[in-house]
């Protein structure tokens, strides 16, 4: 069955089908969110560069960066999920539920080695891929919004960690991943290496394959995407899938990090999640968004969090200032929107 031309044209160029001239490619980039979030954060770093010598030191900077990973993995899938029109609350327990399916089959194992790390790892990946294909069941298959979906998959997920651990945290994390999260390439944390090198690979799926082609219209115009031949439960199930299989993976990298499950610690990672990808630029609605756009998000409250502790400003201003420009970047989005429909 034919599309009609104007259900098809906004997605294309989204999806990233060339513009008509290089030109009008560089305007739009320059009148775009992340554009101006890229401006925002430049100042940042310059304004706490200027009023703290101690901001663009290596050691804090190397620190920005680490704090910043976990997340970054995290806002990888909620990027995917919110360009194709939905969003994920449940992030931060299924993080924390697939730390201690990791840690708990390390401890069981019992030995100290590459193998052991291997086996946590492949179990924090099951157990975010179960919670992912479960969310994107309900929602593709059963019609469940994804506000309650993962709503109640988020208590479901955290009140299963609890009970594996009895409500404390799981400490005997074997010295290998500790090892390995600790140390360094060149002076660089693996860390951040494995974050980068995921950054680029949803990066790349994103835009330049069908997959990703295929989140856009999803997001875009759903009823255009199954007139095209797209099975769009199918891929809402892949999408949500995507998600849980990150917090898989980015349970593993704080698992490292900390040395323990932190059950407590990942209560805000839905929300960081999502205030990084609308920073960003991906629209609340769907159908537009990009990684490289994230990955500024991602970095405007770390740096703004590291540059008020350095200043010895109270950690909570950071909260009313990000509040403020998530709301400005909503609304400049509602604004971009009207003036295309008009």
């Amino acid at each position: 069955m034919s599309i009609p031309d104007t259900a098809v044209e906004p997605v294309t160029y989204m999806a990233g089908a060339a513009a008509p001239t290089t030109g009008k490619k560089l305007r739009a980039a320059m009148n775009s969110s992340p554009f101006y979030m890229l401006l925002i954060l430049i100042v940042l770093v310059g304004f706490f560069s200027y009023v703290s010598p101690n901001f663009a030191t290596t050691f804090n900077v190397r620190n920005v960066f680490l704090d910043a990973s976990t997340l970054m993995i995290l806002a990888i899938g909620m990027t995917y999920v919110m360009i194709s029109g939905g969003f994920d609350l449940s992030i931060g327990s299924v993080l924390v539920f697939s730390g201690v399916l990791a840690a708990k089959t390390m401890e069981w194992i019992g030995t100290d080695n590459a193998m052991t790390v291997g086996a946590g790892l492949l179990a924090a990946l099951v157990g975010g891929l179960a919670w992912g294909l479960f969310n994107g069941f309900c929602i593709s298959r059963l019609r469940v919004s994804a506000l309650i979906t993962t709503l109640g998959s988020m208590g479901s997920a955290l009140g299963l960690s609890y009970l594996l651990t009895g409500g404390s945290d799981v400490r005997t994390v074997p010295n290998t991943l500790i090892k390995i999260s600790t140390g360094s390439f060149f002076n660089v944390p693996y860390l951040v290496i494995i974050t980068v090198v995921f950054t680029i690979i949803g990066m790349v799926w994103l835009h330049m394959t069908r997959f990703g082609r295929h989140t856009y219209i999803v997001g875009s115009n759903p009823e255009a995407a199954r007139r095209a031949g797209i099975n769009v439960g199918n891929h809402q199930m892949r999408l949500y899938a995507l998600s849980g299989l990150l917090a898989g993976v980015a349970a593993m990298l704080s698992l490292g990090r900390f040395a323990t499950t932190t059950l407590e610690g990942h209560g805000n990672d839905p929300l960081d999640a999502i205030t990084a990808v609308v920073l960003g630029g991906t629209s609340l609605v769907g159908g537009s968004g990009t990684i490289i756009g994230t990955v500024i998000g991602v970095f405007i409250p770390a740096v703004l969090s590291n540059g008020f502790i350095i200043m010895g400003i109270a950690p909570f201003w950071q909260m009313v200032v990000i509040g403020f420009v998530v709301i400005a970047a909503v609304y400049a989005d509602q604004i971009k929107r009207s003036r295309r429909a008009a």
